[in-house]
């Protein structure tokens, strides 16, 4: 493989919960994770690393993030992982085996680092906002000023990971409770670092989504569990029943980024 060129996959949104049968909107999290873990193993080309965009597991508790931990401790390649608003920035830290990176965190139950791997950056920000605001997120002052630190530098190639979606997405319910409150800011911030970033990757909404905006291009993964409806017309949240579990297959090179959208049956 040449340096410049890279491969991971996405995925997100995996909900485990204390038990086995633990079910997401009526669907079990572990055998979908399960199957997700083997589908990514046996994938035909083998990716250099895995993101995890978030929501680990269902709620912050020792025994789900271990259950997690369990499950994707079985992945043949380096996983780094992004705080959803469903997990604790300290289970990650404590329970969750990470490849190399940096840590940022200036506060323990904060989760911001970087790392970088053939030849990219790669920057991980929490998107956890105060709990009032749940399930919307919003990204601190101290954060907002790393990252408009990192896009004013020149430097390697750089891809920006984080849970809660920056802009809207046309669809009322999502876009009423699910963005970043702060997402001027952060689109602003991003914009600042022009050719150099390759992607914006996220999760949260349950959904495959990307798009485009002043050259800044934002990608979310389907969950391995459930996915949302997000059309122009939901004004409230909606379970679409017959679309199945995914993840994102990610290529990046020196002049493009490529993503390949996988979806394999539920468990």
């Amino acid at each position: 493989m040449n340096e410049s060129t890279i491969y991971f996959v996405q995925i997100s949104d995996t909900h485990i919960g204390p038990t086995q049968g633990y079910t997401n909107h009526g669907i079990a999290s572990v055998p979908a994770l399960q199957r997700l873990v083997d589908r990514i193993n046996q994938l035909p080309k083998k990716p250099d690393f895995v993101i995890h965009s978030g929501d680990i597991t269902a709620d912050p508790d020792t025994v789900s993030a271990l259950q997690a931990k369990t499950i994707l401790s079985r992945l043949r390649m380096p996983i780094y992982y992004v705080r959803g608003n469903h997990d604790a920035a300290t289970d990650i830290k404590t329970f969750m085996e990470m490849g190399p990176m940096e840590d940022l965190s200036s506060e323990e139950n904060r989760l911001t680092y970087r790392f970088e791997m053939k030849g990219f950056q790669f920057l991980v920000l929490d998107t956890m906002g105060p709990l009032e605001s749940q399930p919307q997120g919003y990204l601190s002052s101290e954060q907002l000023n790393l990252l408009r630190k990192e896009a004013a530098t020149d430097g390697l190639p750089l891809v920006v990971f984080l849970h809660h979606p920056v802009l809207p997405l046309d669809a009322p319910w999502l876009d009423a409770n699910m963005l970043v409150m702060n997402g001027k800011e952060v689109h602003e911030a991003l914009v600042a670092a022009g050719d150099r970033l390759r992607g914006v990757f996220l999760g949260h909404i349950h959904q495959s989504i990307q798009t485009i905006r002043d050259g800044v291009l934002y990608v979310a993964a389907p969950s391995s569990v459930v996915q949302f409806t997000s059309w122009p017309s939901d004004i409230e949240i909606g379970i679409q029943e017959d679309e199945q579990p995914g993840f994102n297959f990610v290529r990046l090179t020196s002049e493009q980024t490529m993503i390949r959208q996988h979806r394999f049956p539920r468990p």
